[in-house]
């Protein structure tokens, strides 16, 4: 089975409510699609959101790469060749890590139909429903009260909270009005988004401990770059903390994992550079003895069900990060993934079961 043509369309539906972090506010998910077809009328899609302020990467910038440098280096190449097909795309261009996830969602869709199987059993197979946390943007402490609140009422038992924004002891009364408002039952994950210094983290996570908060784990406290700050935290507090914009390569892992600078690893597709390249940081991880998130961006349910395809397939992923759809107000894929309050169903339609793409959300 070989490539036979490669289309993009671009794509956006609003949220129901601002999304809100240290980092940014996305009002409106713009996306781009990709549609592979191969010669014997199989279709593979794949997605890419522009996320500036963590991989880089415009609409136009995504759209380019795979238009310019993707599609007239895979036409006409078997997918039999799998392996050399993803080596060929990660060496053709340095970054570019969302349009290079977004061809090799497609291609993995693709090859997994060609094999009559869901994407996750044949990545790897190791269970067939997630469970998702769902996000509390940064707000008012009363606001996110509110909202953690709602999230609960509909059934939602693991919240990400959003802090780093504002001074520590704003985060610290943020989290704080949330354990008042829902109790102890419910667990608890900060996402600093890079907002915090190390020495400050380290004193906002032992007084968030001190006062017995119940924190599950604290994400990216410190820059992105800051592979020592994040150690010192890791060093300096009981809570456990996650890497997520430390790690975009297996080599940003390995540093990582050789440091001992986090706990676990947030493993996301459009950092990564697709699941070919996010299965050896969850390969590697695994072989160190550490536990992995799977996260996203704000995308539609085409990259979320690539991403949880992938996350169940490896057993050293135990967290998932999987609510942005719920925060769009429509539906682009018809397909994919089927949540069912907090649960996420994978299905077992071939790929990633999507049918088709609801135009009404492309332009053009």
């Amino acid at each position: 089975m070989k490539i036979a043509s490669i289309e993009t369309f671009r794509g956006a539906i609003p949220l129901h409510t601002p999304f809100k972090t240290a980092l940014r506010t996305v009002t409106i998910a713009e996306t781009l699609i990709v549609k592979v077809t191969c010669d014997d009328g199989t279709v593979g899609w794949g997605e890419a959101p522009p996320t500036h302020v963590i991989t880089g990467d415009s609409l136009s910038g995504i759209e380019y790469a795979i238009n310019s440098i993707f599609k007239p280096l895979l036409v006409g190449e078997s997918l039999y060749r799998r392996e050399a097909l993803f080596e060929k795309i990660e060496a053709s261009m340095v970054h570019n890590t969302s349009a290079k996830a977004a061809i090799d969602i497609a291609l993995h869709d693709c090859i997994a139909k060609l094999a009559k199987m869901p994407l996750y059993q044949f990545l790897g197979g190791d269970h067939e429903r997630l469970e998702t946390d769902y996000t509390v943007s940064v707000n008012r402490a009363e606001e996110m009260a509110a909202d953690a609140r709602r999230y609960v009422n509909d059934g939602f038992h693991v919240l990400k909270i959003k802090v780093g924004k504002d001074e520590i002891a704003e985060d610290v009364k943020r989290i704080q009005a949330i354990r008042k408002e829902i109790g102890t039952d419910v667990l608890i994950r900060l996402d600093a988004n890079q907002g915090w210094k190390a020495k400050e983290a380290v004193r906002a996570i032992r007084q968030m401990e001190d006062l017995g908060l119940d924190i599950e784990l604290i994400e990216q406290p410190v820059k992105a770059h800051d592979f020592d700050g994040l150690k010192y935290v890791t060093d300096h507090t009981d809570t456990p903390i996650m890497a997520d914009e430390s790690v975009f390569s297996p080599i940003d892992a390995r540093r990582i994992l050789e440091m001992r600078a986090a706990d676990m690893i947030n493993i996301k597709l459009m950092k990564a550079g697709g699941i070919h390249q996010a299965m050896k940081i969850a390969k590697l991880a695994h072989n160190y003895g550490i536990e992995c998130m799977v996260g996203s961006m704000i995308e539609t349910k085409i990259g979320i069900t690539a991403a949880a395809h992938f996350a169940a397939s490896q057993p050293n992923i135990t967290r998932y990060d999987f609510d942005a759809p719920l925060m769009l107000t429509g539906d682009l894929a018809t397909g994919g993934i089927v949540y069912k309050g907090s649960n996420i169903e994978l299905g077992n339609e071939p790929g990633l079961g999507v049918k088709s793409v609801n135009t009404s959300f492309l332009e053009g």
